[in-house]
């Protein structure tokens, strides 16, 4: 069977579901009287994929089949054009024009069981680009930890201030930048502005939340996450300050280890987070950074980089 007719047996079928007939179906005189392709409606409930469903065609000729012998009509057409649009996503890395570490090693708080976080950017060519089916949003292993934003995503994500993606701008540690890449890397101060406190104190916010749900259902804080939320914090208020974004974190890496390994408690940990969203508060009104970053030079340089690419295959 190939893939784009492989049914989703999990769930049972109502009533007026069509559905597309993946074999030659025989009418109740055993004769072949739908052909492979067809489309039909479920005319008759049944109480498990285990019992073949009745189906009418357009003629009016109903047939007995199997739950793998039909598949609904709009993921079976959904199915075949994501068979046709798959891409080789080792193929599309081949234009990766930016590579670095992110995470515990960039921040200096690796230990012998850290992984190396790689993270980067890639510009397809323009006939992918312009392609039906496009190119993905993001190329991502997690055999090996990489994660590769398409431009135009990672663009989008930094002037939204995405905390992952600043850290990716900012990290000293750079495996590989094209030209390009470099060019982006140098006008990073584009994408900082004041949406920065919004989005790294909304974040912080909803996941302590989180937290003390877990609790109060009985549950374990996760130790290594509660430090990054601090350590969040900790980025949004030198952002605040500073107007650069802080990659090592070796004034704090006591603190934050001491997180990490649950040596604090939860009430020290809340207090802390209390204290770090006053301090953000604090330089959120004295910062100098603009109310929203500069989205003319961005899109500027996407508009720039997409035609670079109208030539290449």
């Amino acid at each position: 069977m190939n893939e784009p007719e492989r049914a989703n047996i999990a769930a049972v079928l109502s009533p007026g579901t069509q559905v597309v007939c993946l074999v030659e179906a025989r009418n109740a005189a055993q004769q072949s009287a739908v052909k492979r392709g067809a489309v039909g409606v479920v005319v008759a409930s049944v109480s498990s994929n285990r019992q073949p469903y009745l189906v009418r065609f357009a003629d009016g000729t109903e047939a007995e089949l199997r739950r793998e012998e039909i598949a609904v009509r709009k993921e079976h057409q959904r199915g075949w054009l994501e068979s046709a649009c798959a891409l080789d996503e080792r193929n599309l890395r081949d234009y990766v024009i930016y590579r670095c570490v992110v995470g515990s090693r960039a921040y200096g708080l690796a230990n012998e069981e850290s992984d190396t976080d790689r993270r980067g950017v890639y510009l397809p060519p323009a006939d992918m680009q312009w392609a039906i089916c496009g190119v993905p949003e993001q190329l991502e292993s997690l055999e090996t930890e990489e994660c590769y934003w398409e431009l135009q995503k990672f663009l989008t994500l930094a002037l939204k201030a995405n905390p992952n993606i600043l850290e990716c701008l900012y990290t000293p540690e750079v495996e590989m930048a094209t030209p390009l890449a470099q060019e982006m890397l140098a006008m990073r101060q584009a994408f900082l502005s004041q949406i920065v406190y919004q989005t790294y104190n909304g974040y912080v916010m909803s996941q302590f939340r989180k937290i003390a749900q877990d609790l109060r259902n009985g549950g374990a804080i996760k130790w290594k996450h509660a430090m990054h939320l601090i350590r969040l914090l900790l980025s949004g208020v030198e952002i605040m300050r500073e107007g650069t974004v802080p990659i090592r974190v070796e004034a704090h890496r006591a603190e934050l280890l001491a997180i990490r390994n649950g040596e604090v408690s939860w009430d020290e940990l809340d207090r802390r987070r209390l204290a770090l969203h006053k301090e953000f508060d604090e330089a959120y009104g004295r910062t100098r950074l603009p109310g929203a970053p500069d989205y003319q030079r961005v899109n500027a340089f996407l508009l720039k980089a997409r035609r670079s690419m109208v030539d290449k295959q």
